[in-house]
């Protein structure tokens, strides 16, 4: 279509209808409700279902029910939204449901200021239901990575077999910008696995712990079973530890063991650099003109930005880490995911966190100032 001046929001709802989003369900919220306008709008032009949901809990519901009976399904909100969704997005884990949840987060906590932006909710995202286990979380910084990401989640939901989420904000959400679509580079579209009519079906079948059941859809040629109970195979309610344990190993394995397949960085080097910003989202928009600054006046410096928040892209993060002086982690919340750099950052290595939570972006100057190049 050429170049369009589109908001991120707008970017989203394109991208899932890129990838055959038949499905999405949900109730309105700043500052992601114009992606439930753009869905009613778009999803039953080309044969599917899009439903304004009486609240959150309804919507994420509909939005199970919907992709265990074979749809590709979206559903978006805010932070207050997602902690209505927890208890049932620890269901489409259980299940192992492919869904798509769009977080456009938004000044906290609680209501908090519903047009003001934030990036707050980065461990909220990683840890919002019971259980702990781990989920993919990917994170764009500009309305073209809004789509190509939000495509990706498609993608990845269907691959791995449980919900993904798109984390972004207010500010990329609601802004426009110049972008061709067009120009934007996709992967192939995957689709989930399906058991063939005359195969025997056990919902969550695997040999080894990392292999991804293939589905067999609700109304189909199979009796499925869903529970949000441990269970074992079989979708059959069990109380026998061992194959708990078994099944919990599993849920952790097919994300774990594909952590390195599943990162999406960007990386911006410089050679002799002992200084390495790590940023995310609209925060790495600041973080890549604050580099431009701060090697124009001589300072080696490096930026790596991080499109997959989780799971946590470890070998990218250590590997550009490796012989530096200073890490910063300038962060649109009083530090979340430095806690997560921490964890990786080598011995003797200053760490730095350029932190506010004023609803204001974070500025070149501040990461430069705040982070002691200046």
């Amino acid at each position: 279509m050429g170049l369009e001046f589109l908001e991120g929001n707008e970017a989203i709802a394109r991208g899932a209808m890129k990838a055959n989003c038949n499905f999405f369900a949900g109730y309105p919220i700043t500052p992601s409700s114009s992606i439930l306008q753009y869905m009613l709008n778009m999803v039953p032009y080309s044969g599917g279902v899009a439903i304004q949901a009486e609240d959150e809990i309804a919507s994420i519901g509909f939005c199970i029910g919907a992709a265990m009976a074979g749809s590709k399904v979206l559903t978006a909100t805010s932070g207050p939204g997602i902690s209505l969704y927890s208890e049932n997005i620890g269901l489409a884990i259980m299940g192992e449901t492919p869904m798509v949840i769009v977080n456009v987060q938004r000044q906290g906590p609680a209501t908090g200021s519903a047009t003001k932006g934030a990036e707050g909710d980065i461990q909220f995202t990683r840890w919002c239901t019971s259980g702990g286990l781990p989920v993919i979380v990917l994170s764009p910084a500009t309305v073209g990575e809004a789509y190509e990401l939000t495509y990706r989640a498609f993608n990845l939901s269907e691959q791995y077999r449980l919900p993904v989420f798109l984390l972004t904000n207010k500010e990329i959400g609601i802004t426009r910008e110049s972008v061709d679509l067009d120009t934007i580079a996709l992967p192939s579209l995957v689709e989930r696995a399906r058991v063939v009519a005359d195969e025997e079906y056990l919902p969550h079948y695997f040999d080894k712990l990392s292999e991804v059941p293939a589905i067999s859809d609700f109304g189909g040629e199979h009796i499925a079973r869903f529970t949000t109970s441990t269970h074992d195979k079989a979708a059959y309610l069990t109380t026998s530890p061992l194959v708990i344990q078994e099944m919990i190993d599993h849920y952790t394995a097919k994300i774990e063991e594909a952590a390195d397949e599943l990162a999406l960085v960007k990386e911006d080097f410089q050679d002799g650099a002992e200084i390495l910003i790590i940023s995310y989202g609209i925060t790495s928009r600041s973080t890549a003109v604050a580099v431009r600054e701060a090697r124009a006046k001589g300072v080696k410096i490096s930026a790596l930005t991080l499109q997959t928040l989780y799971p946590v892209s470890k070998t990218a993060m250590t590997s550009a880490m490796n012989g530096m002086k200073k890490v910063i982690v300038p962060e649109m919340n009083m530090g979340q995911y430095i806690l997560e750099v921490e964890r990786l950052v080598p011995a003797g290595v200053e760490l730095v966190g350029v932190n506010k939570m004023d609803t204001t972006l974070i500025s070149p100057d501040e990461i430069l100032e705040r982070g002691g190049l200046r």
